[in-house]
């Protein structure tokens, strides 16, 4: 086996595939580069040390990893049921929860508000139950964030459940496993990168989301502005300040991104010689 892995490790990829890859590289880090380049590095600290920025940060902290967790809680149970489940309209059920994933963002806020707005369907009650409602607080920011970052967990952890041999649930079972016992100490553990993947996905999602969360939560600074919101008012204000607050959120979302996935995903470092 070994051997087999060693003949294989020592094919070399195309130049043709090489070419591609490094035009898809390109594409992707011209933009960062240009940012790099028009950045007002002069500037940067003073925009980044004012307290409105440093708060909008916070909040897309707290919320972004709110809105995570919640996503775990439900998305992991929901595409348990999607791998093993065996139900009529199954495949609606899947498009309905990943729906929001292609939906513009903006479409995701309107349909948010017809569902939990003060009027909506739901939300209704909630205000004239409770004297509570979602729109334009954190709690709404929340929401819209989950709503269009769990289908990325989902859609990660259904394709990591369904990876996993049935035959080694079925023999937990045979031995005495209750059925959460078996989720919990077989499923799981077999299918944690395909989970930890999802849960980085969905933050980043949940860190960089905008549309929704202006239409659902709207603008209140220190309240329900994130800073992908402060960004995006920047630019028309003073586009160095939009510049400074782009830089921020690449550097916060890169090195998460890198960190978590070295540390969930386990780094794989050997691949094809180029």
């Amino acid at each position: 086996m070994n051997r087999q892995r060693q003949r294989i490790g020592a094919t070399k990829a195309p130049l043709l595939v090489i070419g591609f890859a490094v035009i898809a590289v390109a594409f992707f880090a011209l933009p960062f580069i240009g940012l790099l380049w028009k950045a007002p590095w002069s500037d940067v600290p003073k925009i980044l040390s004012k307290p409105e920025v440093r708060t909008a940060l916070w909040l897309s902290l707290r919320t972004s990893l709110a809105a995570t967790f919640l996503a775990t809680l439900f998305g992991v149970p929901l595409a348990w049921v999607l791998a093993r489940g065996n139900f009529p309209y199954r495949r609606i059920v899947r498009a309905l929860a990943t729906i929001s994933m292609v939906l513009p963002p903006v479409v995701g806020g309107i349909t948010l508000l017809n569902a939990f707005g003060r009027r909506g369907l739901v939300g209704h009650l909630f205000d004239d139950w409770f004297g509570f409602q979602l729109t334009f607080t954190i709690w709404g920011v929340i929401v819209a964030q989950t709503f269009v970052a769990m289908p990325f967990l989902v859609l990660a952890a259904e394709s990591a459940i369904q990876q996993v041999d049935p035959r080694h649930e079925g023999a937990a079972r045979t031995l005495g496993g209750n059925p959460w016992y078996v989720f919990r100490r077989i499923t799981l553990p077999a299918a944690r990168s395909g989970v930890a993947a999802g849960m980085v996905l969905a933050w980043a999602r949940a860190f960089g989301e905008f549309g929704a969360t202006i239409t659902f939560a709207g603008n209140f600074p220190g309240k329900t502005q994130t800073i992908s919101i402060a960004t995006y008012l920047a630019l028309d204000v003073d586009p160095r300040d939009s510049s400074a607050l782009s830089i921020l959120m690449i550097v916060v979302s890169f090195a998460v991104l890198i960190s978590l996935r070295d540390r969930w995903l386990g780094r794989s470092d050997q691949g094809l010689p180029l």
